[in-house]
């Protein structure tokens, strides 16, 4: 993919991004006058200086989430932890300013962006083992927070079954993802190898499928490498859900009027949180969904609806505080967001061609 490319691709997204944020925006300007504006700055002015204990304790997520990532580097490369932490405040931005535009390079951007102390190939390695990681985890803590909702409370009928469908595609997905690793099926390079045979892209191919079946087994390869590291980054990823548990039940004890917070509670409002992380990754900071969400689902709980949008906003204060702190990294390096995601795709279009004995796209254009 050469720069030219990348941007077309980038103003075609545009109107779609558009118009998921204007969607979410209305979405939470409803809610927002649905639980009352007058009610939801009560509940802000409760929580106060409180909202630096919320900072602190997203702090933790951050900083588990990039240990775990410096802890999926294989020798001779390693990664520093301030480095690990300054690409994912950068990757995060770009991912929830520019979900269109980078749902597909978030994640790579982190490498990319300091391919200058790790080698890219080294990076992207690394960010898919600790996305395995993590995903497993996440698929354990939203059944069991959607488990402890279905035999606890009681659910309006389309919500549980809703729940009782996304725990079976849960389980499926996870026995599906044991299956995968166990057996080591190589989909990419296999899907690369059949397109080879058939004569499709034979240039790119003749190198490039060796590559990318290398790839593969590194990440399948990492546990019987490194098994001494399996439960430590588990138990990193743990500490991120634990967290977002703490933050909820932090919130709700400041904000929350008749109705003391639990953990439990807290549990499931993360769990569930989790879920619109998972499947509204697409609209800008999840505007207006999360407020929706989180105040329907606060009400079942036994919660007023303005607690649960007053949750979710000010859980959105503090992914703007993030968001910021990563773009100013990002203009730092000298990058807008558009740019620093154009050179993610670049970067990851040149390790491609390279992989494919291709030699490098040449062009005038700055990144």
């Amino acid at each position: 993919m050469n720069p030219k490319a990348s941007e077309k691709q980038s103003k075609k997204f545009t109107p779609i991004g558009i118009g998921f944020a204007l969607a979410g925006v209305l979405l939470f300007a409803y809610f927002v006058q649905k639980a009352g504006v007058n009610d939801i700055f009560d509940g802000i002015k409760r929580l106060g200086t409180g909202f630096l204990i919320v900072l602190a304790i997203s702090a933790v997520r951050h900083t588990v989430r990039s240990v775990a990532w410096t802890k999926c580097f294989e020798e001779p490369y390693r990664l520093r932890f301030r480095d690990a932490l300054r690409a994912r405040l950068m990757g995060d931005a770009l991912g929830n300013i520019l979900p269109f535009v980078s749902m597909f390079v978030s994640e790579p951007s982190k490498p990319a962006l300091i391919r200058d102390k790790v080698p890219l190939m080294a990076g992207l390695s690394a960010i898919a083992i600790e996305n395995i990681f993590y995903s497993l985890s996440v698929s354990i803590f939203i059944f069991s927070g959607m488990t402890a909702l279905l035999l606890t409370f009681h659910l309006p009928k389309a919500l549980r079954f809703a729940s009782i469908g996304g725990l079976i595609f849960i389980f499926l997905l996870i026995s599906g993802a044991a299956l995968v690793i166990r057996k080591q099926l190589k989909f990419l390079s296999g899907a690369l190898e059949y397109l080879y045979r058939r004569g499709v892209a034979r240039r790119w191919l003749e190198t490039g499928r060796a590559r990318v079946s290398t790839f593969e087994d590194r990440i399948y390869g990492f546990y019987d490498r490194h098994r001494s590291r399996f439960l430590l980054i588990l138990l990193l990823e743990a500490c991120f859900h634990l967290a977002g548990v703490l933050e909820i039940y932090v919130v709700l004890s400041f904000v929350s009027i008749g109705l003391a917070p639990t953990f439990f509670t807290a549990f499931i409002l993360e769990s569930v949180n989790r879920v619109i992380n998972v499947v509204f990754k697409f609209v800008p900071m999840r505007t207006g969904v999360d407020e929706a969400g989180t105040g329907m689902l606060s009400k079942i709980l036994g919660f007023t609806t303005v607690t649960g949008v007053t949750l979710a906003i000010i859980r959105k204060g503090r992914d703007i505080f993030w968001t910021t702190i990563g773009v100013a990294l990002l203009v730092r390096r000298g990058f807008s967001l558009r740019s620093a995601a154009r050179d993610t795709e670049a970067a990851i279009a040149g390790e491609a061609r390279k992989s494919a004995g291709l030699p490098p796209v040449r062009t005038n254009e700055s990144s």
